[in-house]
């Protein structure tokens, strides 16, 4: 993830985890190997807009580099973690992927993957940890496949919950695919989803005016106190007693 302008406290953490802060500003990077999903939050702290670009680098092109870097098998072989740190360099090539994608009528695939080939050698280059043991989680979700789910989820967080389209999304029966889910991630289907309702209704009981009543109806629930009573379950205060804090 490149920040491309404003400055921000941007947060991280793998899911269930404790979050971590750093401040960062636009030519800042962060660097995320991990085959374990994470979630990220930020808050802006000057006017300017806060954006960012993400990269997905997928791994066969990784190991090429790193396997050509290290004059070895890249088997045990991964990046480290990189958070909110300045590289020119890879600021440089990212500015390059970046206008050719935005800028450009029909950008060149061919451009784009000499690209991406760069930018993988710069990280193995330069970010590689020769000691590191990477987590495979066999039989769990790609990430791609994880990330398309979550969006669904994200979706309808309004709605009551539905397996079906979450499972044909993945390409999966709705029994392989609560398995794969709860594999990658370590959280059930039921459980995701009441966390990303928790997360969005203290985002607006924090950054809006709506009642208590509205934020419920915002994420999926029709009776306030049963919103209450997950939320104050969920979070260790009513939506009342979290508003009001500090």
């Amino acid at each position: 993830m490149w920040v491309l302008s404003g400055t921000a406290v941007v947060e991280e953490r793998e899911i269930g985890g404790t979050w971590k802060a750093n401040r960062v500003m636009a030519g800042d990077f962060f660097l995320t190997p991990s085959p374990r999903p994470c979630e990220l939050r930020w808050q802006a702290v000057d006017p300017q807009p806060f954006q960012v670009m993400h990269l997905y680098l997928g791994l066969p092109l990784l190991k090429r580099a790193i396997k050509e870097l290290l004059k070895r098998d890249a088997v045990n072989a991964g990046l480290r973690e990189v958070s909110g740190e300045r590289d020119d360099v890879l600021s440089a090539l990212l500015e390059q992927l970046r206008s050719e994608l935005s800028e450009r009528r029909r950008p060149s695939a061919l451009f784009i993957q000499s690209i991406a080939q760069s930018v993988a050698v710069h990280l193995g280059r330069n970010y590689t940890d020769p000691n590191a043991k990477r987590e495979e989680h066999r039989g769990g979700l790609p990430a791609f496949k994880l990330r398309r789910v979550t969006d669904l989820l994200e979706a309808g967080l309004d709605e009551a919950f539905r397996l079906q389209p979450l499972a044909h999304e993945a390409g999966l029966s709705e029994f392989h695919f609560c398995r794969a889910f709860k594999k990658t991630t370590g959280f059930s289907l039921s459980q995701y989803f009441i966390r990303l309702r928790m997360e969005k209704a203290r985002r607006l009981l924090r950054e809006t005016t709506k009642t208590v009543i509205e934020v419920g109806l915002d994420v999926g629930y029709s009776s306030p106190s049963h919103f209450a009573q997950v939320f104050r379950r969920e979070v260790g205060a009513t939506p009342t007693e979290y508003r009001g804090r500090d």
